[in-house]
């Protein structure tokens, strides 16, 4: 191993990237500790990586889950909270970098927590920026805060510009898969949940499953690309590469292109973030570029997909704009995997409360938290007016 030891804490380690970095911790031999674990309401997964990884902190959502884990587990942890609790386990003294990977919007305030206690972020929770990405920015810059995306895409287009300066950019291509529906022509009305989270390369979360099934999560990463790398959004490019080998791309003003490849493995972004600036012997497997033969680039559907326009719009419009899109979202695909709304209904919902918002800018936390609600108020009445007969699904 080649890079310095590191203390963590991983906000959201039952999901998807914090099992995934756990078990980047438990090939760094030693050099990375976790000090702190938070999690939702996956107790007994959460009691296992307790037991494994002996964090002085765990954090659940309520105290009657605290209370359960207390009881699944004998190391000695000390179990925190709610948003208190999660705020702890951003901030804890001993913690060098934390892993910001809860599912939506409820990232942000425990990220912005992390970020005034002092510490870098592996950044996962792209809503953190879609969300508030002028102040969130703002106070790392203040903070001298070190954020390294996590995404693979955004890691992508970080590690492609190291070594060189903003001024020579022109453009960056950020990479899309297409999703489960890339060549589907018609019935999109009759995609049930289970279709929508069975994504053709990638293993992830429900809720980011769908979005890429709607191309919203493509939309959601162009925001956090914009704020991530100081990019105007006229000079990022969505491309849709079936493959998922290409992650993303930087073109250069001297017509160069610089890409990052690799397998869709989720453990190599996540490695790079907790090693950076060095870089971490993963012993994974190579890729077969021989194998591979072929990698093809198309342009994104927009017509079938008007989520990704949805979220163009928004991000020109800027200040809460974004916050509202993201929140019109959440609320629509969690209706739609709960069987209350169809398919193409999610983008009827961000389209309704995007029509109907007041915009503004975003001047402090109480704004965004402020067009969170209302957003989903919007949506939420916008989901109840829609017509109650059965969604009808396929397969």
């Amino acid at each position: 191993m080649s890079f310095d030891p590191k203390t963590i804490s991983i906000l959201g380690s039952t999901g998807s990237i914090g099992t995934n970095t756990l078990d980047v911790v438990r090939r760094s031999e030693g050099l990375i500790r976790v000090k702190g674990l938070a999690a939702g309401r996956n107790i007994d997964l959460l009691a296992e990586q307790v037991h494994e990884f002996r964090p002085d902190f765990a954090a659940v959502m309520t105290q009657e889950l605290a209370e359960r884990l207390a009881n699944k587990i004998d190391t000695g942890t000390q179990i925190v909270w709610g948003k208190a609790g999660y705020k702890h386990i951003a901030s804890l003294e001993s913690v060098e970098m934390v892993v910001s990977a809860m599912v939506g919007a409820a990232g942000l305030i425990p990220t912005i927590a992390a970020i005034e206690a002092g510490k870098d972020i592996a950044l996962a929770n792209k809503e953190t920026l879609v969300t508030a990405g002028s102040l969130v920015m703002q106070l790392a810059r203040q903070r001298g805060i070190n954020i390294i995306p996590v995404d693979s895409e955004h890691s992508a287009i970080f590690q492609c510009l190291q070594g060189n300066k903003p001024n020579m950019v022109r453009r960056l291509i950020l990479t899309a898969s297409g999703g489960p529906f890339r060549q589907r022509k018609e019935d999109f009305s009759r995609i049930s949940p289970k279709e929508a989270v069975s994504h053709p390369n990638w293993s992830m979360g429900a809720k980011i499953s769908v979005d890429s099934a709607t191309l919203m999560n493509k939309g959601l990463e162009l925001i956090e690309a914009r704020w991530l790398f100081d990019i105007p959004i006229d000079r990022i490019e969505i491309v849709v590469h079936p493959q998922s080998v290409i992650h993303s791309m930087v073109e250069f003003c001297d017509g160069s292109i610089i890409a990052q490849l690799g397998p869709p493995d989720m453990r190599i972004p996540i490695a790079y973030a907790l090693a950076w600036p060095k870089r971490m012997d993963l012993d994974l497997p190579s890729l077969d570029l021989l194998e591979l033969g072929t990698l093809t680039f198309e342009a994104p559907r927009r017509d079938s997909f008007p989520c990704l326009e949805l979220a163009y719009r928004a991000a020109r419009l800027g200040g809460n704009a974004t916050t509202a899109l993201n929140a019109a979202n959440e609320v629509a695909v969690e209706a739609f995997l709960e069987g209350m709304i169809g398919f193409v209904d999610i983008g009827y919902v961000v389209e309704g409360v995007l029509d109907e918002f007041p915009y503004e800018a975003i001047d402090c936390l109480d704004d965004v938290l402020r067009a969170d609600a209302l957003a989903r108020l919007k949506a939420h009445a916008l989901i109840s007016s829609l017509p109650r007969e059965d969604i009808p699904y396929g397969g």
